[in-house]
């Protein structure tokens, strides 16, 4: 039994580490309408050196690296390629703009899945295919020898349960069984653990990782490469996997381990953002334009908490500012007076 089969009948709570990761990452998702109405140009750094990383990072977990100097050529331009490791890194490059460029009409389902595949692994001849031998995730001892250290689907099976997979985590979203962060995470770890494709399985997952994300409305992973933030704590990325694919057949297994590690990435990776956002410099008039758009986009009655809730990076003094200059323009008006305060719009738009 899976990990969505076993969430598909219902948690009583989550494990407290859980519900504070999610509350942590809510939080940020709340100020993300604030930080992606900067600057599309300086936005553009982040979103290239996110690519760059995530690109590079996702490869080289699996081991597969190329020489610094010819990054940025891979990344971004089509040279010549010199070797299998330079192929796949650009398919992987294509693969995430795919998902950038196209997320909200991509389907998570079996198709999808094996396009990702196909196209981070650079054509290989089985790329975009389900194994046809049995494999399992070997381990390597200090002293040379190896063991099994997960068993996965065998080669027969891998087509029932990847279908199982998709249904489960549509069940579990559109009967909102449980929450959308934990699902995906969940749909993670049984993606590993199916181990689908003979080779490029680690790729595939990170970029389900982003796709779904996005599908959940978590931008991070477009200005913060998720798949470096794995890398550097790749260890525990190992170890929790390790953990949580314990009795996974039987259904016996502790999800959590994994699932909180994805967590706290996501929780690193928007604390990441809103750093660098915060340190972008800020155009003159921008938080005049942020506060004034958002007020169009309020109800006709408001308050100021209610709009500093919504615009948490503008000092109050700065909101009361813009409030007192539209009100002598005739466009807003003050309704009572004292901490429940109200302001009214006195028409359709403030432009």
């Amino acid at each position: 039994m899976n990990t969505l089969k076993m969430f598909s009948r219902g948690l009583k709570e989550l494990p407290a580490t859980t519900a504070w990761y999610i509350a942590e990452i809510a939080e940020y998702k709340g100020k993300q309408e604030l930080y992606t109405r900067q600057s599309l140009q300086k936005l553009k750094v982040l979103r290239e050196h996110a690519l760059i990383e995530s690109a590079v990072s996702s490869n080289r977990i699996e081991g597969v690296e190329i020489k610094h100097s010819r990054i940025a050529t891979v990344i971004f331009g089509r040279p010549l390629l010199t070797d299998r490791n330079e192929e796949e890194i650009q398919g992987y490059r294509d693969a995430l703009n795919w998902i950038h460029e196209q997320h909200d009409q991509i389907r998570f389902n079996e198709a999808t899945i094996k396009k990702l595949h196909r196209m981070s692994r650079g054509g290989i001849w089985d790329a975009g295919k389900y194994k046809e031998k049995d494999s399992h995730i070997i381990e390597r001892l200090p002293s040379g020898d190896t063991r099994i250290r997960f068993q996965t689907i065998g080669a027969r099976q891998t087509p029932f349960f990847m279908k199982e997979m998709i249904v489960l985590y549509y069940e579990c979203l559109n009967n909102s069984l449980i929450h959308p962060l934990v699902l995906i995470a969940g749909s993670n770890l049984d993606f590993l653990c199916i181990h689908p494709f003979r080779d490029g399985n680690g790729r595939t997952s990170r970029l389900l990782l982003l796709l779904q994300l996005y599908h959940a409305g978590y931008l991070m992973g477009r200005y913060i490469s998720i798949e470096r933030l794995i890398e550097e704590h790749k260890d525990r990325y190992y170890e929790t996997l390790g953990i949580s694919s314990q009795g996974w057949h039987q259904g016996k297994h502790n999800p959590w381990p994994y699932i909180n590690f994805i967590l706290y990435i996501l929780k690193k990776a928007s604390e990441e953002l809103i750093s660098h956002i915060e340190k972008l410099p800020t155009p003159k008039g921008a938080k005049t334009k942020l506060v004034i758009d958002t007020i169009q986009k309020m109800p006709r009655r408001f308050s100021l908490s209610e709009l500093q809730e919504k615009c948490p990076h503008v000092s109050r003094d700065m909101i009361r500012k813009i409030l007192r200059d539209l009100s002598k323009e005739g466009k807003i008006e003050a309704v009572g007076k004292g901490p429940g305060a109200q302001w009214m719009k006195k028409g359709n738009t403030l432009k």
